[in-house]
């Protein structure tokens, strides 16, 4: 009888972790890191280490170097980049011919050349077409209205007016720097449905897109009304790749600070973002790494703080990646003195209360009693 009841609580416990385990949907990764050294640089066995949480306790071991996971001196390159709202993409025109016939329009710049014209009064050079569809000549020759027409059409236009001024002028006419050319060219922000504008050109969706993507998904939907488009395309603001930093606070709220990714952060840095461990904070650090989706659970990797900054060691530096959550435990002590401060306090505040009244009254009899024996002399 005495030797059953430790296999049955064995057996208990053993009931409850495999329930846990198939509530939770998959098993907990066992995370390579570097077996931890003594001060005499001597490997350590590998142990077993538990991981505590707001609601769970992780175990992880420690194992072999691993180099498929990336860290400070083996730092892995990150995946071709997406696109996605609220990213801010540089987009340059590199050709940019509209289809026949074009017609003129406000903003536009036309290239005009006229022979004949007075000696000292050249018509030749960049001429805006202003707000009201007029380009301007200069003096003394005036404005000409050339929007909506055809450049042919322009011209002619051009042509005729400056007859009212010279015998016999030879004029051409053409496209230099179409308006819509301004609104395509420039920094354009990817909108919440994923799209970007291109001005009287309409919009094109670019979410989940490569640069290489994006840049022919412009293009298409610009031969619409341009010859053969070229375009280039870079990302002007990365906004949409983050990874945080979570401080727990001891009973006092948790703290997330995020980052943009840039690439080649490590915990360290990540660290050194939030300007170091904060008095609450315990040197109990891991990653917590969300995995794609359908590939099994996501990683946990403890860090050997101590080692990282006492002994620049890099095992467990690791490199941090999109999504990557820095989670910093609290000190243990600390979250103690709060729980039960939190307990005591409000029984504090009735026993103050209490005794400030008991004293406010103790001193109004005192009081009165002081009063009336001098009233009575």
């Amino acid at each position: 009888m005495t030797q059953s009841r430790p296999r049955s609580v064995l057996g208990i416990f053993s009931l409850a972790a495999a329930v846990c385990t198939a509530v939770s949907g998959c098993t907990v990764p066992r995370n390579p890191l570097h077996k931890p050294v003594d001060k005499y640089n001597r490997i350590a066995p590998p142990k077993a280490e538990v991981v505590e949480t707001h609601d769970r306790f992780i175990e992880t071991s420690t194992f072999p170097p691993n180099n498929d996971i990336p860290k400070e001196l083996f730092k892995a390159t990150l995946p071709t980049y997406t696109v996605e709202p609220p990213d801010i993409l540089l987009v340059d025109v590199i050709k940019m011919v509209p289809k026949q016939p074009y017609r003129v329009s406000t903003l536009d710049v036309l290239q005009i050349q006229a022979l004949g014209t007075l000696p000292d009064q050249p018509v030749a050079g960049m001429y805006p077409v202003g707000p009201g569809g007029l380009v301007n000549l200069g003096a003394p020759y005036g404005s000409v209205m050339v929007a909506g027409l055809t450049l042919a059409e322009a011209e002619m236009a051009v042509e005729d007016h400056l007859r009212t001024h010279v015998q016999l002028p030879e004029v051409s006419v053409t496209l230099a720097v179409p308006a819509a050319q301004q609104m395509i060219t420039g920094q354009h922000l990817v909108a919440p449905d994923g799209t970007i504008s291109l001005g009287s050109y309409g919009r094109v969706l670019v979410v989940g897109m490569t640069l290489d993507q994006a840049k022919h998904a412009i293009e298409s939907h610009l031969s619409q009304f341009l010859e053969a488009p070229e375009v280039s395309v870079d990302v002007f603001a990365y906004n949409s790749k983050f990874y945080y930093v979570i401080t727990q606070g001891a009973g006092l709220g948790d703290g997330v600070a995020r980052f943009p990714i840039t690439g080649n952060e490590t915990v360290l840095d990540a660290i050194a973002n939030v300007n170091g461990l904060e008095a609450i904070s315990s040197k109990k650090i891991w990653i917590a790494r969300p995995s794609p989706a359908g590939r099994g659970c996501d990683q946990i990797l403890p860090v050997d703080w101590p080692s990282v900054t006492m002994l620049a060691s890099t095992a467990t530096n690791y490199q941090i990646l999109p999504g990557d959550r820095v989670y910093v435990a609290q000190d243990k002590l600390v979250a103690f003195d709060t729980k039960v401060a939190k307990i005591t306090s409000p029984f504090e505040r009735i026993f103050g209360f209490t005794l400030l009244g008991t004293s406010t009254v103790q001193r109004f009899k005192f009081f009165h009693r002081f009063n009336g024996g001098g009233g009575g002399l």
